[in-house]
């Protein structure tokens, strides 16, 4: 049985005792079939849309750095840790030549003393026109050559053990060597990395990439801390990765921030959006699933569907078919229907 039925049987119960009107005046009263809310400005305005990504602190490409063995040879010593920071010229390792690279270099001083003594003898046979002055040139070209073919060992540090330097201020990222390996020439010994040439990596769902650009301004936040720190988009791939589904985008990091290997949330701020900025409780949600507003038009409330376009925390910015200067219902908004009547908790809020 309905409220309504419930009041009216009432009413007749107690018609003998008072006339109608009085027997029944609190369920005719206005106070009754109107709801109590409150109220808040309609306000225009605007909003950045935000692109969302995660990712790591890595090197950038100029930033990183192989160190190779410059020759075969057995790794003496490492002087470094993974995660350490050297000073620009620190020694790295100590490689000590290995018996093939020994030989070669004894071949090679073998060689250039053969050369010299052909010259010399060259150059006397010249003299007493025994010899052609193309046959000491080729004497000649032969000292050049065996000279060069050890002096370019002898940089290489074939001529006995070679401590490798750091080439910059860097980290060491990765560690390819142990004392004692046998590493051919070209073999990787440890990685390098540049502490003042970091970037984020971030991946992006590809729904959203299209809106990232270069130059883009992005708030970069640490996973666990809660200050972040200004970067800008460096760049943003084309393609997704086959590992994540996500589209790559490169961030330049503010140097000595970050450190490689830490994990971030980048906001990317891609644009604005222009609507109404209205607090997240002013909206709701229809049987459908399709927002909506209140606006209070007088003391009367009106439905109004809307679009979200950003939201961010406890605001959202949304366009429809607004009334400018009516306001939106709060609290109490999930209780109206089109046409309820209101009462405003503040009677100095007044919709016009």
């Amino acid at each position: 049985m309905s409220r309504h039925v419930v009041a009216f049987v009432a009413c007749l119960a107690v018609s003998s005792a008072a006339p109608w009107p009085a027997a029944c005046a609190d369920e005719q009263s206005p106070a009754q079939s109107s709801v109590l809310v409150t109220l808040t400005p309609l306000k225009a305005g605007s909003l950045p849309r935000v692109v969302i990504g995660y990712g790591s602190v890595e090197p950038a490409a100029a930033g990183r750095q192989t160190v190779m063995a410059p020759l075969a040879a057995i790794v003496g010593e490492v002087y470094v840790r993974l995660g350490e920071e050297v000073a620009r010229g620190a020694p790295l390792t100590r490689l000590v030549p290995s018996p093939r690279t020994a030989s070669s270099y004894t071949d090679a001083g073998t060689a250039l003393k053969v050369a010299q003594q052909l010259v010399a003898s060259t150059r006397k046979l010249a003299a007493e026109h025994l010899a052609t002055a193309q046959q000491l040139a080729d004497a000649e070209k032969s000292e050049s050559d065996a000279r060069s073919a050890l002096t370019a060992l002898d940089a290489l540090g074939a001529a006995g053990p070679h401590i490798v330097r750091a080439p910059f201020r860097a980290v060491v990222t990765a560690l390819s060597a142990s004392p004692g390996a046998i590493v051919a020439e070209g073999s990787p010994l440890l990685e390098l990395a540049a502490p003042a040439k970091l970037v984020l990596r971030v991946g992006v769902v590809p729904a959203e990439a299209a809106a990232v650009a270069a130059n883009q301004q992005v708030a970069v936040t640490l996973v666990g801390a809660d200050r972040p720190v200004p970067g800008r988009v460096l760049l943003r791939g084309s393609a997704t990765e086959s590992g994540t589904g996500l589209v790559p985008v490169e961030i330049s990091l503010p140097p000595g921030e970050l450190m490689p290997g830490e994990l971030a949330e980048a906001a990317i701020t891609t644009g604005e959006a222009q609507g109404y900025v209205v607090p997240h409780e002013a909206i709701l949600v229809n049987d459908s699933g399709a927002p909506y507003v209140v606006q209070a038009i007088g003391t009367t409330a009106h439905k109004v569907a809307v679009s979200i376009l950003v939201a961010r925390g406890d605001q959202d910015v949304v366009s429809g078919q607004l009334k400018a200067g009516a306001p939106l219902v709060l609290a109490g908004n999930y209780q109206l229907d089109e046409g309820t009547k209101i009462r405003l908790v503040d009677p100095a809020q007044r919709a016009p």
